[in-house]
């Protein structure tokens, strides 16, 4: 838990939280709502990748679009 991964069906960046049923729990970088993703569609996200959702995040919260 706490592991960065790569959610390859949406692209989409997550913290690993937990597990539940045959499922693998991601929050966005940011903070909010967990997504369920399927274990095989789930891989530990590179440096580029990590890199890359942060600047998303930071610029879309320079915005005023997130939190």
């Amino acid at each position: 838990m706490g592991t960065y991964a790569l959610d390859t069906g949406t692209g989409c960046v997550g913290v690993v939280m937990g597990h539940e049923g045959p499922y693998v729990q991601l929050r966005p970088l940011g903070g909010g709502r967990e997504w369920d993703c399927a274990p095989e569609l789930v891989r530990t996200a590179t440096l580029a990748e990590r890199l890359s959702a942060a600047t998303a995040y930071a610029n879309a919260r320079s915005r005023g679009e997130a939190p």
